[in-house]
């Protein structure tokens, strides 16, 4: 295989180099079937295989508890910002706490449902902190917290999570999934589109608590009821077949590297490399608040919008692709997911430090 460049992209984003690989050598015979998975029925035995062992290995690898399902959806996050309110709002007041471009969007979808209350915010510095997790201004009576854990825009997590007592949890978690450990139980929802950190464009990931999912009302258009695709383990319609398939490889190449907790040791020093210059240097400077940095999505700004622009080009010839900012802020990003490589962030780190040197 010829030389490919590093995907720097925020999604759809880079994935395994090895899971690519199996899936062209399976792509004209799946599983011995002498068909591709992309012509296979989501009834077939081989596809129950697919869809059981994904739901499974992503329960083992997140330690996801038994009274939690797992399902496999369309529509990507942006469906989700309306079925959790269609679902579990229903004329209420809910929770959200705003930290970015994907939580005003959220919370825009909510308003259509039901009353939303900003229980804490960061726009106010132009979305570079998380608000404190022991300061949010929560409440009493509602129906759920929302929140993004991750920002692949202003390039913040939480590395607190919300204590909401029994009101339900709910987060946005797609472009961190399976990138560092969570106590799932203290969720009661966590969805997340798979196209940034577990799979290609096409599924979103759900885990909903059997309490939360409990409480869905009768009414609701079919494919808008999480029971419906819970009853049905994710069959009800014809499924993404193949971005479901590519997912269930992810997870298996994950629990190859050595799990998440192994996967989170090698984020935090691949992300650490990278601040480590930005926070010795005068010529970049990061825009997320240290304490709230993303090891997902870092992102940072070079004196000048024209350098800002030569840096992108320059990467670009130099084998480096996606550096730039979302259109929204600008800038630079580099959005190094579970399956980009150590060595890439080496290699971009050294880059970096010769566009400085010559600027």
């Amino acid at each position: 295989m010829a030389s490919r460049p590093y995907n720097l992209y925020a999604g759809p984003a880079i994935l395994p180099l090895e899971v690519m690989e199996q899936a062209r050598e399976e792509l004209l015979d799946f599983a011995g079937t002498g068909l591709s998975i992309l012509e296979s029925s989501h009834r077939s035995p081989g596809y129950a295989e697919v869809n059981d062992s994904a739901r499974e290995n992503l329960r083992r690898l997140l330690g996801v508890p038994e009274n939690y399902s797992i399902l496999f959806l369309q529509g990507g996050a942006s469906l989700q910002f309306g079925m959790i309110p269609m679902n579990f709002l229903r004329g209420g007041e809910a929770d959200y706490v705003n930290t970015g471009a994907w939580s005003k969007k959220a919370i825009k979808e909510a308003g259509l449902f039901g009353e939303v209350n900003i229980a804490g915010s960061s726009e106010d510095r132009n979305f570079c902190y998380v608000p404190d997790p022991d300061k949010l201004e929560l409440s009493p009576d509602a129906k759920y917290v929302h929140i993004c854990s991750n920002e692949t825009i202003g390039g913040i997590r939480y590395n607190r999570f919300p204590r909401t007592g029994e009101v339900p949890l709910v987060a946005d978690m797609s472009s961190e999934i399976c990138s560092r450990k969570i106590d799932v139980s203290g969720f009661d929802l966590i969805y997340a589109g798979a196209q940034k950190n577990l799979g290609p464009a096409g599924v979103t990931i759900v885990i909903i608590s059997d309490r939360l999912l409990e409480s869905c009302p009768d009414g609701l258009t079919t494919m808008l009821d999480y029971r419906t695709h819970a009853e049905k383990d994710s069959n009800y319609n014809t499924p993404p077949v193949f971005s479901i398939y590519i997912v269930g490889l992810v997870l298996k190449w994950l629990e190859k590297q050595g799990g998440i907790a192994a996967i989170e040791e090698r984020n935090n020093r691949k992300a650490a490399l990278i601040y480590d210059l930005i926070d010795s240097s005068d010529f970049y400077r990061g825009t997320a608040d240290p304490g709230d940095r993303s090891t997902m999505n870092i992102t940072f700004r070079l004196p000048s919008e024209e350098l800002e622009a030569e840096f992108i080009a320059g990467g670009k010839k130099a084998g480096f692709i996606g550096l730039k900012g979302h259109r929204s802020v600008g800038g630079c990003r580099a959005s190094i997911y579970n399956a980009f490589p150590e060595e890439g962030v080496q290699a971009l780190v050294e880059f970096m430090r010769e566009f400085e040197k010559k600027n």
